[in-house]
């Protein structure tokens, strides 16, 4: 993943800042995400939802909206109304990059955005909310104590967070009137509800309303245990991945043909977590998986290991040669699964240096159905004959390549095929 630091004009021409994540490769589609009231495009849980996202190959931009984060502008003379523009905005500069967005993801009064939003994006095929409110003036609360000074002088200053913000008297107006009934009923795309149970900022009975009120398709998930926030990196990276997966049946993620020599398409495997170890890995048809090291490794234990993902090739490999062999001889084959585990063993050839050690892999192989002893025998001799197999046995060439961040995946096999 690679991120351009971008601007465009808002709604009232003031330079929005923005970043907009692209895939290493080439772009499937494209989402655009609202933060949530007061926050900016930088925190933790978007930043992870744009990292997985990116890996699936969906281009993210991210804003601030006026007057908030590097966005110029005055937050004062704000509204709803014009966080919603400013979401058209940046469709707009989207689409004249040919990149219209067909997702939009939006977090707390974000969500409320871009449900409204949706109406004026045509572009738009689905549509994802976090910890969103069912009403807009919902955000009222926050700042409760300061209504009557708002309406007795136009604005206050208010502290949210630990920050100082002026509130007008027009943006409690714009949210009080907001509704947001109408636009789901008429949203005509997808919606994937996220909310935690224990949301203390917004209720989830928010999140009954919007499911209520939405027609179908219409999906709900709940973040158990995460904050308003979603500040836990384990639940950013669950509903990352939920996300990621749910998006994927209503976005057209086709990829292009895979590079010659590359019979499989291009497996890539891009750092997630610079902190640790966790890596985004996809391969094929939009196909996608972390890795991770064990706890006692350093890691977070958010996917398999790397060798235990050599191992699952080999387990798949050996699974599926084995069901091959028995479907083309006809025999009563009815469960296939296999057992593998990995040790460092010491190496007793004595050409491998003394002390040396090597791979070991172990295969318990489990054969279900009503075949014979014969039958048996002949399967599990199959199952040297897995293609895996044979790689780990006889070894392979590596060949490696240093590429430009920039560079597609054809670059890349032409590079390798010039080294």
């Amino acid at each position: 993943m690679h991120r351009e630091a971008i601007t465009f004009p808002g709604h009232d021409g003031s330079r929005l800042s923005a970043r907009l994540d692209l895939p290493d490769g080439p772009v499937l589609a494209t989402a655009l995400m609202a933060h949530c009231f007061t926050c900016s495009s930088g925190i933790p849980a978007a930043r992870r939802i744009a990292g997985r996202l990116a890996a699936m190959g969906i281009a993210v931009l991210r804003f601030d909206f006026t007057g908030l984060g590097h966005s110029e502008g005055e937050f004062a003379n704000t509204s709803f109304r014009s966080n919603v523009e400013d979401l058209v905005r940046a469709a707009e500069y989207l689409d004249g990059r040919d990149m219209a967005p067909a997702l939009l993801i939006g977090h707390s009064l974000g969500g409320a955005a871009v449900i409204l939003a949706r109406a004026r994006i045509g572009s738009v095929r689905a549509v994802a909310t976090l910890g969103a409110p069912a009403d807009p003036a919902h955000v009222l609360h926050n700042f409760a104590g300061s209504l009557d000074e708002i309406e007795e002088k136009g604005e206050a200053e208010v502290e949210l967070a630990g920050r100082r913000f002026r509130i007008s008297q027009g943006f409690v107006e714009d949210v009080s009137t907001a509704r947001l009934d109408d636009a789901l009923r008429e949203l005509d795309a997808a919606l994937l509800i996220l909310h935690a149970p224990r949301d203390e900022v917004v209720g989830i009975d928010n999140a009954s309303h919007l499911f209520a009120a939405a027609r179908h398709p219409k999906s709900f998930v709940s973040l158990d245990g995460a904050d308003h926030l979603i500040s836990d990196p384990a639940d950013a990276e669950y509903a990352a991945g939920v996300i990621a997966a749910w998006s994927a049946r209503y976005l057209d993620l086709r990829p292009p043909a895979p590079p010659p020599g590359a019979p499989e398409g291009v497996v890539r495997v891009s750092e997630a977590d610079p902190k640790g170890f966790l890596q985004d890995v996809t391969w094929g048809d939009a196909h996608h998986m972390p890795a991770d090291e064990p706890v006692a490794q350093g890691g977070a234990d958010r996917g398999p290991s790397p060798y235990g993902l050599l191992a699952a090739g080999l387990g798949a490999c050996t699974s599926m040669t084995i069901r091959m062999y028995a479907r083309r001889k006809g025999w009563p084959l009815e469960h296939v699964s296999v057992d593998v585990t990995h040790d460092k063993v010491h190496a007793e050839d004595a050409s491998a240096g003394r002390g040396a050690k090597i791979d070991l892999f172990v295969r318990n192989i489990r054969l279900e159905g009503a075949l014979d002893e014969e039958q048996r025998q002949r399967l599990l001799e199959i199952a040297d004959r897995c293609p895996v197999h044979r790689t780990l046995e006889l070894g392979a060439q590596i060949r490696t390549a240093l590429v430009r961040a920039s560079s597609s995946p054809l670059a890349v096999e032409r590079e390798q095929q010039r080294s």
